[in-house]
């Protein structure tokens, strides 16, 4: 395990804190790189990190302890909670936003963002920005990531509860659970042992853009510890916070394989549940498996891929599994005629394509809206990355032609088939 994080340590793609427990058996817990890197001031496990998208599972678990407190139903309408809410929001449920269902366009995506980020704001000015825009598609009808829709939890939270989200979420989770060194971030107060945030610049690690605390909100303006995260998971999980019932909801996936702030995945056959966060400065995993309660928190203070890879690794690792560190990989040479079959367009999601071309003898690729990356040949099937821990699998019919590749990255296997 320590391997694994060294390797992405050494080019700082990495700084941050990391723990592994199965049930209560703490197997690594470490702070590795930089809390304050002009103060060389080193990550431990008492560092606190901004969460980032993680904060959602938390906003979810706020809205099923107002069920079970018959403050509202998750199946309500939210119009039922809001007065004079748009036409077009009629048939939104609150579990639609639970779910990434509603239809209601991310507020993070729109062209405007860059000039809000900045700025001081409340939830109802933050709902006001995207409440009269059109859907993306029809409540229930599709799955589509939005932080909108959890900025809208959170609004609701503070409408029923007459209390700020961070009073609710502090009271009815963080002090319940004793975690003690969680809390709602803010760009003003002294927090104690908090990590600066930096990003990759042309010269190296540089400080952070900045974003006012109360724009992510319910979707992402938490903070925590490696610590604080594992008792989260053990009293979620360990049936400390909520009913069974409530747990059944929050954790059973409705589209896409999302549930409520939680993903449901398969890795290596083993059922978990996880999500990652990204934030300016911050990018987290915490990952779940409910068989063997074995718990994994990555948090990282430099914006980068590196927690979610870091994260599967171990996971792998804990079960028994072999890993293969990005620079244990070797490249062979292979046939120009085989890296031009490969040539091509292959349907990742909808909307997605990964597009395959040889250039100066090279196999490259590049997914729709980002940039080309170069693919490394480990066999004459199987290629791989050097920009992210990714390998890319193709395969052919009886006749030899290719009919689809397969993305191995963070311990999922995603299947693209050749249009």
């Amino acid at each position: 395990m320590e391997q694994v994080v060294q390797s992405y340590t050494t080019n700082r793609q990495f700084m941050g804190s990391v723990l592994v427990a199965k049930g209560a058996e703490v197997l690594l817990n470490k702070g590795y790189g930089s809390a304050n890197l002009e103060w060389d001031v080193p990550n431990t496990p008492a560092t606190k990190f901004r969460l980032g998208s993680v904060t959602k599972q938390f906003t979810a678990a706020s809205i099923l302890l107002l069920q079970e407190r018959g403050k509202l139903n998750v199946n309500d309408p939210v119009k039922k909670y809001m007065a004079g809410a748009p036409v077009a929001w009629d048939k939104i449920t609150i579990y639609n936003l639970l779910t990434h269902t509603s239809g209601i366009p991310n507020f993070t995506s729109f062209p405007e963002y860059a000039k809000w980020e900045p700025f001081a704001t409340t939830p109802a000015e933050t709902v006001a920005r995207f409440r009269d825009k059109p859907l993306d598609f029809a409540p229930g009808e599709k799955w589509s990531y939005s932080n909108s829709n959890y900025l809208l939890l959170g609004y609701l939270i503070e409408k029923i509860t007459g209390a700020s989200y961070e009073k609710f979420v502090r009271d009815n989770i963080f002090t319940p659970l004793a975690m003690q060194d969680s809390g709602y971030d803010s760009n003003s107060n002294v927090i104690p042992h908090r990590a600066a945030g930096y990003s990759m610049g042309t010269d190296g690690l540089e400080n952070a853009g900045f974003v006012h605390m109360s724009i992510p909100h319910a979707a992402g303006a938490l903070y925590s510890t490696t610590g604080d995260l594992l008792k989260w998971e053990q009293g979620l999980f360990g049936g400390k916070l909520l009913s069974a019932a409530s747990l059944e909801t929050m954790t059973t996936p409705f589209k896409n394989n999302y549930a409520c702030g939680l993903a449901v995945v398969t890795k290596g056959g083993r059922k978990a549940f996880e999500h990652g966060g990204g934030i300016e400065g911050f990018a987290t995993s915490l990952t779940y498996f409910p068989d063997d309660k074995l718990t994994v928190v990555v948090l990282g203070n430099v914006a980068s891929a590196a927690p979610g890879e870091i994260a599967a690794k171990l996971s792998a690792l804990a079960h028994g599994e072999t890993v293969t560190l990005p620079a244990e990989r070797k490249e062979v040479q292979v046939a120009p005629q085989i890296l031009a079959k490969y040539a091509g367009t292959y349907a990742l999601a909808p909307g997605v394509d990964a597009t395959m071309t040889v250039e100066d003898g090279r196999l490259m690729t590049q997914l729709t809206g980002q940039p080309k990356f170069g693919l490394f040949a480990e066999s004459e099937t199987r290629f791989f990355l050097k920009v992210v821990d990714a390998q890319v699998e193709f395969f052919t019919d009886a006749g030899g032609a290719v009919t689809h590749l397969v993305i191995h990255q963070g311990g999922r296997d995603t299947k693209a088939a050749r249009k």
